[in-house]
């Protein structure tokens, strides 16, 4: 179950926590200088959509043979999160997110979950993924809650680059975690890479974003590789080939004799 519940949650792929404008100065080398507001005000520019469908191909690498799935992805913005897959043209699995938590079934062995965001957090290794940090994280928008005064922002000719100058500490639900964060952006403000270190473990969780397009007035990215290193290291690979940005039913009901299960 684990495995398709990573496929479901982390394979589409993180805020709710608030975030605030970093004051340092970029360093600038051979390029133009634009001023920090600027900077901030277009990374964590609010997506404009209402909804998006996307098509993927996901392929998936844990140790254990998996094969390409096919993948819906269905956002309303700020609303939910659906997904469904499919392997040989056969329904596989299917879930959705909501503001309440994430349900979700796989049909081999007939299991289920309804939970809370600390079952997806745990998949992750982090303890900060909401709605809408997850639909953040989807669509390659800033989804780390970035505190002010913590951060260093640098520039090149290539690269914006943000950087904690001191370990960031999240609390969410009860717990708290301690982060080094790393976060590089185009000279368009797109986010291409994200590195979070839990400082108290060797958890981590790499993001990377490329292939950027414009559609329907939004820069959307056609590949999204996910990385989870924590006891073993998961890589997930989203490769988007349509979007479209029209309102979709999306079903949900878990099958008859499903079993509920959880993480250990």
């Amino acid at each position: 179950m684990k495995k398709y519940i990573i496929l479901i949650f982390i394979g589409l792929f993180l805020s709710s926590c608030k975030t605030k404008v970093v004051s340092t100065t970029p360093t600038d080398i051979n390029a133009t200088i634009v001023s920090n507001t600027f900077f901030y005000n277009e990374i964590l520019k609010d997506a404009n959509y209402d909804a998006l469908k996307i098509n993927s191909r996901v392929n998936i690498e844990n140790g254990s043979f998996i094969p390409t799935l096919d993948a819906t992805i269905y956002l309303e913005k700020d609303e939910k999160v659906w997904l469904n897959l499919t392997a040989l043209f056969l329904n596989v699995a299917r879930g959705i997110a909501t503001n309440n938590g994430i349900q979700a079934y796989e049909k081999y062995n007939k299991t289920y979950i309804d939970s809370d965001f600390g079952y997806l957090n745990q998949l992750l290794n982090v303890n900060f993924i909401d709605l809408k940090s997850l639909q953040n994280l989807l669509i390659g928008k800033t989804f780390i809650p970035i505190i002010e005064n913590d951060f260093k922002l640098t520039k090149n000719a290539e690269v914006y680059q943000l950087t904690s100058e001191k370990n960031q500490i999240i609390r969410s639900n009860g717990k708290e975690s301690e982060y080094q964060i790393k976060m590089n952006y185009t000279p368009d403000f797109q986010l291409s890479n994200v590195t979070l270190n839990d400082v108290n473990s060797e958890d981590s969780l790499e993001v990377y974003y490329s292939n950027w397009e414009v559609n329907n007035n939004i820069s959307l990215p056609k590949n999204v590789k996910i990385i989870i290193n924590g006891k073993k290291r998961t890589e997930i690979l989203l490769e988007n080939t349509k979007f479209d940005f029209s309102k979709m039913d999306t079903p949900y009901s878990v099958p008859n004799n499903y079993k509920k299960t959880v993480i250990k």
